[in-house]
């Protein structure tokens, strides 16, 4: 017969931390005897356990967050494993109701393997713990859609800088400034009107729609130039 799998918590919520482990230990595959409620414990516990998966929320009380404590501990069970792999390859899944593509991605690149929320029904947590014993990671649909999305969106139009006159340069870095159309105006000299029509231009050009999007634009040209 095959051993249970040990499976950690790491959730603040009372409530929450008891259905999920009584869920887990539902199942006849799965194991779940120990869990903590905020980072500080689980980074100096959790070394000490014989746990292999390891189910974290993100938002946790204290300094540190869930990320946090996959980001110190991955490396250090994945040294561990490679040191003697007869202990578990300790896996990380994220459990959590944010569903920012920001958070998605820094809780990967800190290591986590699968990423689900707690909108989730127990069936599916169940199922994704099961995907990330067996080697996949496991993500909600709603992550899943949100990182399509991401890597579908168009990539950012150039700037279009070369397409600028002398002229509309003079003018947009004075935006950028902060000048008032007028202040532009008795600065190069030139009729209120006349500004306004450059600045119609230099929209379209840089395929902007107002002056904040264009005075990004040129701030961003100016840090790539290390202005």
């Amino acid at each position: 017969m095959r051993e249970k799998t040990q499976v950690a918590v790491i959730e603040d919520n009372p409530e929450v931390r008891d259905y999920l482990k009584e869920i887990i230990n539902e199942e006849a595959d799965f194991e779940c005897q120990h869990c903590y409620s905020n980072a500080e414990e689980a980074i100096v516990f959790l070394p000490r356990t014989h746990a292999q998966l390891i189910i974290t929320d993100i938002g946790l009380p204290g300094a540190r967050n869930g990320i946090d404590v996959v980001r110190v501990l991955k490396p250090a069970f994945d040294n561990a494993f490679l040191a003697d792999p007869s202990k578990p390859q300790v896996q990380f899944m994220m459990y959590t109701v944010f569903e920012k593509a920001d958070m998605i991605f820094e809780s990967l690149r800190a290591g986590a393997s699968g990423y689900i929320l707690k909108s989730d029904k127990g069936i599916q947590i169940i199922n994704a713990l099961r995907d990330l014993r067996d080697g996949r990671s496991p993500i909600s649909g709603s992550i899943a859609r949100i990182v399509i999305e991401y890597f579908q969106k168009p990539p950012e139009p150039p700037i279009q800088e070369a397409l600028l006159t002398r002229q509309e340069s003079n003018i947009l870095e004075l935006l950028a400034k902060g000048l008032l159309y007028k202040e532009i105006a008795d600065e190069l000299t030139i009729k209120e009107g006349t500004v306004k029509q450059h600045i119609h231009h230099i929209y379209e050009k840089l395929h902007v729609q107002n002056r904040t999007e264009a005075v990004v634009i040129f701030l961003s040209k100016m840090k790539q130039r290390g202005g």
